[in-house]
C-alpha cells in the first residue's frame, strides 16, 4: 500500500512540476518566413487569394485526401482550412487551420511591394495559441522546426511558380 501511495504522490508531483515549468513557455507561438519574388504583387496575389491558387504551389494540396469544399475552404486529411478574409487592396490573406481535435492555427499571407520596386516580399506566418497543458507547451518548442521548414519550402515553390509565369 505504501508503494502505491508513493507512486501516486510521485505522479502528482511530477505533473505539478512539469505544469509549472510548462507555464514558463509562451502561450502563443508565431512561426513566420519571408521570401522576395521578382514579380508585381498582383501576379503573386493571383496564386495566394484562394485555395485553388494554393494547389499550384503548396505541397500536399493535390493529394487524394484533400477535399475542396469551396474555393475558400478545404479539408486536408484531419485539418480543415478556411480562408477567413482576403484584402484585395492590401493583398493579405487570413486563414484558419483547424484540426479535428480542436487544434487551431491562424495563418496570414501578406504581400509587400514598394512602388519603385520590381520585386515583392511575401510574408507568411502561423500563430498558435497554446493551452496550459504541459505536453502542449513542450510540443510547441518544435513548431518553428516543423512549420518553418514547411513554410520555406512552399514559399520557394510559390517563388518558382510566379517567376516562371511572369
Amino acid at each position: 500500500m505504501k508503494f502505491i501511495k508513493l507512486i501516486l504522490i510521485s505522479i502528482v508531483a511530477l505533473f505539478l512540476v512539469s505544469t509549472c515549468f510548462g507555464l514558463l513557455f509562451p502561450s502563443m507561438v508565431v512561426v513566420s518566413r519571408v521570401v522576395n519574388i521578382s514579380a508585381p504583387k498582383d501576379s503573386i496575389y493571383t496564386f495566394t487569394k484562394d485555395i485553388n491558387g494554393w494547389k499550384k504551389w503548396m505541397d500536399g494540396l493535390n493529394d487524394t485526401t484533400v477535399t475542396m469544399i469551396t474555393p475558400l475552404k478545404a479539408s486536408l486529411g484531419n485539418t480543415v482550412v478556411t480562408i477567413t478574409q482576403t484584402n484585395n487592396e492590401n493583398k493579405a490573406i487570413n486563414s484558419l487551420w483547424e484540426t479535428k481535435n480542436n487544434g487551431k492555427q491562424e495563418s496570414t499571407i501578406e504581400i509587400f511591394q514598394q512602388k519603385t520596386q520590381t520585386s515583392a516580399a511575401v510574408h507568411w506566418q502561423f500563430v498558435q495559441h497554446i493551452g496550459w497543458y504541459p505536453w502542449e507547451r513542450f510540443a510547441s518548442m518544435m513548431n518553428d522546426k516543423i512549420m518553418g521548414t514547411m513554410i520555406e519550402k512552399n514559399l520557394s515553390n510559390l517563388k518558382a511558380l510566379v517567376e516562371s509565369s511572369h
